[in-house]
């Protein structure tokens, strides 16, 4: 056996760990871990702002592929740090670990990295320029990837900081990084993705303005984002494709014990809640006990009022926090010195004593709030709301047990409809639910039966979009595809218990089957939400076309690949498009869209939960010009980047 000394240690020295491992430091070489790369400078920048130096922050996209990302805040220190003897600049850009949130003299709180975002930008870049606006004069330092005996090494700085002395009132910090190419799957940016975060970030941070720039084109774009009504124009944004049970969204605030609270909530006539909470301007995702503090001091609140308005009688339960929920939008955003999360992404708060203080300043501002004469109509409003949505909620249940002594929904009779897979082992198995018997018959015969199972789908879903659970419970194919997945739904839905851990949706590659698709997914993001949040569900890829030549066989995904499957080809070719999946054979489509080693498979993700409930309400809601403007201008159902 080999002996394990000390020798085999490795120290990678500098910012070499960011470049061996960067998957550690941004999640992912993908899209979303190149535009965390903005996001690092970006919360810099906001940590500077909104701890009161400065308020505005512009992003601009340049045409060779680099990023801007300036402030107006203090700049970051120009002096030399008293232990390394180099500049403060240097430091932050070459140091893991190093900047001034470690403690709470110069930041109160803080969403960044802690030292750790700009020196890892700086390591997975090609080159990073950074100059300081300081003293009312100006100062430069570049840094590049390099290679120094034979390893490369990232962030390697061209020469120290200097004073260019360019004379100036300018204040700020100034950084211009390229991705390094070798270390990305891409380089491209999407301009929407960055503004819709810096949209975001604005709605959290009132009178901080946001600019984002595209310079990349002939026609350079240029959005603006100020909201001096902060989280209140948040909500009021969100519901835009809802109708609101009142005029003006309800705004809490206040501190206690080192906790700052900012909470906007409005009900609508929908009937899930939409509760989006922060924590130091980074999203959680997952809740925390922020979110618990906040359901726990509403539902207390609430079911006090529902009382003494004698909605209830008084042998009767007290109401449940989820009929409270019904149809709100919130927005909760905290700001905290030493957050703890749950886990490395960030998405679960885990501090005990954001919970006793945020249900302490929330169940406070409600109280105070509706004591106010003037909004008694508000809390008659959401009151009677909360009673409804308790009444269908009992008799919702009554008609569950009622359905599981029939067998109708746990064990719904999917004989004719599933086909089933002979694994027994859920972490293995595979569901694709597919559109139409036709498709359905030819995925049965394709699949391999040992993991696959095929759900055909023999009608259209129930939109889930503002539809109460009894209604959807009612609908057949939607009941179906709870029994085959056996995980529950709503409140009832367990993780635990599910069939399948992949589960697909396969579905054409035209205007129905992009229905379908965004049918399904917002069935799954209503009612079984921690099955896309747990990485569980996935879209299909099946190729637009097939370019053929004797035995030489190319598909085409979209209209680019076909142009390089013709070359590669040859002459001769003959090109057949697919209309639907029922027009390839079981080994075509075997080979094109279920065979693991050689699919293409999109998994469905909530990074942004703003972002998807906006798609979501805008796709599947009742705002029908909104939705008309938002396909025409971004509908492309067969991208990658379609729904994510």
């Amino acid at each position: 056996m080999r002996k394990y000394e000390a020798k085999d240690i490795k120290v990678l020295e500098g910012l070499d760990a960011v470049r061996l491992r960067p998957g550690m430091y941004i999640g992912t070489t993908g899209a979303k871990g190149l535009h965390h790369l903005v996001w690092e400078l970006v919360d810099n920048a906001i940590d500077e702002l909104a701890n009161g130096h400065g308020n505005c922050v512009s992003i601009i996209l340049e045409p060779d592929g680099s990023v801007c990302v300036e402030d107006n805040g203090r700049g970051i220190p120009v002096d030399l740090h008293p232990t390394l003897g180099i500049s403060a600049v240097e430091v932050v850009f070459t140091h893991l670990h190093a900047g001034g949130k470690f403690d709470n003299e110069n930041y109160a709180h803080s969403g960044g990295l802690h030292g750790v975002g700009a020196s890892v930008v700086n390591a997975l870049s090609e080159w990073l320029v950074v100059e300081v606006y300081k003293n009312k004069t100006t100062f430069r330092q570049e840094f590049e990837a390099k290679e120094i005996e034979g390893k490369m090494k990232g962030g390697v700085p061209k020469f120290s900081l200097f004073d260019t002395g360019i004379q100036g009132k300018k204040q700020g910090t100034f950084i211009r990084f390229k991705p390094d190419a070798r270390i990305f799957d891409t380089v491209n940016f999407n301009v929407e993705t960055i503004a819709r975060r810096a949209r975001e970030l604005a709605f959290l941070n009132k009178g901080i303005k946001i600019i984002v720039e595209d310079s990349r084109s002939g026609t350079p774009s240029r959005k603006e984002f100020l909201y001096e009504g902060g989280i209140i124009d948040f909500v009021r944004y969100l519901n835009e494709t809802k109708v609101p049970s009142y005029s003006e969204p309800i705004y809490i605030s206040g501190k206690e014990g080192g906790v700052l609270l900012e909470c906007a909530i409005q009900h609508t006539d929908a009937y899930t809640d939409n509760l989006f909470s922060y924590v130091n301007n980074i999203p959680t995702t997952e809740g925390g006990t922020h979110e618990t503090g906040f359901k726990t001091a509403l539902t207390r609140v609430l079911n006090g009022a529902v009382r003494k308005a004698g909605l209830i009688k008084e042998k009767d339960d007290n109401l449940k926090g989820e009929d409270f929920l019904e149809g709100l939008t919130g927005v909760i955003s905290l700001k905290m010195a030493s957050v703890q999360f749950e886990g490395q992404t960030k998405t679960k708060l885990g501090n005990v004593e954001a919970k006793s203080a945020v249900e302490t300043i929330v169940a406070s501002g409600l109280a105070k709030y509706f004591e106010d004469a003037e909004n008694k109509p508000i809390l008659d409003s959401v009151l009677k709301k909360a009673v409804l949505a308790a009444k269908v909620r009992e008799d919702a249940r009554k008609a569950k047990e009622i359905s599981r002594a029939k067998n109708s929904i746990d064990s719904f009779n999917l004989v004719g409809k599933l086909s089933a897979c002979s694994g027994k082992r859920p972490e293995q198995n595979e569901l694709f639910i597919v559109e139409g018997d036709s498709a359905g018959g030819t995925a049965k015969q394709a699949r391999n039966r040992a993991f696959q199972a095929i759900l055909p789908l023999r009608g259209k879903p129930l939109n889930a979009e503002k539809k109460r659970i009894d209604q959807v419970l009612a609908n057949e194919e939607i009941r179906t595809i709870i029994s085959a997945l056996g995980a529950g739904i709503a409140d009832d839905f367990s993780i635990d218990n599910l069939n399948y851990h992949k589960v697909i949706i396969l579905s054409d590659a035209d205007q129905d089957g992009a229905h379908i698709r965004a049918i399904l997914l917002t069935f799954f993001f209503r009612y079984m939400k921690q099955l896309i949040q747990d990485g569980k569900v996935y879209i299909g890829m099946p190729p637009l076309y097939k370019v053929h030549k004797k035995d030489v066989i190319e598909y085409a995904y979209d209209d680019n690949e076909l142009e390089a499957a013709k070359s590669k080809v040859g002459r001769g070719y003959d090109v057949q498009r697919y209309k639907g999946l029922g027009e390839m054979n079981a080994d075509q489509l075997w080979e094109t869209t279920m065979d693991p080693k050689r699919r293409t498979l999109i998994q469905v993700s909530i990074d942004d939960a703003f972002a998807a409930e906006m798609l979501v309400s805008t796709l599947m809601g009742d705002a029908i010009e909104k939705r008309k403007n938002y396909i025409i201008e971004n509908a492309n159902f067969n991208r990658e980047d379609g729904f994510r």
